[in-house]
């Protein structure tokens, strides 16, 4: 099947599902077959797409579809994607990299499975972003940053030269902080913080 239509299934139809369906649209690589969410909303839209699932449905869906993105969003505690991406790999489904065509990315970048870099982002050369991370609009990811697993880098937030953020990180929106420093994992970093110094 080519790949422009493939098929994927969201996880998570809340706000941050809302723009995750965008992105994808705009980059054209998938159909969207469906979203997963709470069994009270089965049936509804979230803008074109029906729920057609809830959680409980994944192993039969594992089976019926190959490519996933988990589209639940992410502010302060990374516990349910987490648990939703470890559930997803130990079936065996496919999560992409899905890449706004309004982002840019270096080739020299690297990217880890489930993540999105979302509209106006920025991935310089040599940064490496694990997997199921939001690299949401405008955010910057500049050269030799380490971002780890299950990471949100919010709206307009700066991580500069290399940066090493933990996995399970949130960094709040129009946040920056100092080239080569640490923030350690499972670190909530408030919306316009100012960080220069590691934080461990």
């Amino acid at each position: 099947m080519p790949e422009q239509e493939q098929e994927i299934i969201l996880i998570g139809g809340g706000g941050h599902c809302k723009s995750c369906i965008d992105v994808i649209e705009q980059e054209g690589n998938y159909r969207i077959a469906g979203i997963v969410d709470l069994p009270e909303k089965l049936h509804q839209k979230i803008l074109d797409y029906e729920i057609i699932a809830t959680d409980d449905d994944l192993p039969r869906l594992v089976n019926e579809y190959e490519k996933f993105l988990i589209t639940l969003g992410q502010i302060k505690s990374p516990g349910k994607r987490i648990r939703i991406f470890q559930t997803l790999k130990e079936s065996g489904a496919k999560l992409p990299v899905i890449i706004s065509p309004l982002a840019y990315v270096s080739k020299y970048a690297e990217i880890g499975d489930g993540t999105i870099i979302m509209h106006n982002a920025l991935v310089n050369t040599g940064a490496r972003i694990g997997s199921n991370c939001i690299i949401n609009s405008k955010a910057l990811i500049e050269h030799d940053a380490t971002i780890g697993d299950h990471c949100h880098v919010a709206t307009g937030a700066i991580i500069n030269g290399g940066v090493k953020v933990g996995s399970g990180t949130f960094f709040g929106s129009n946040a920056v902080c100092k080239e080569y420093i640490e923030i350690g994992e499972n670190a909530v970093i408030g919306c316009g913080a100012k960080i220069t110094k590691n934080i461990l």
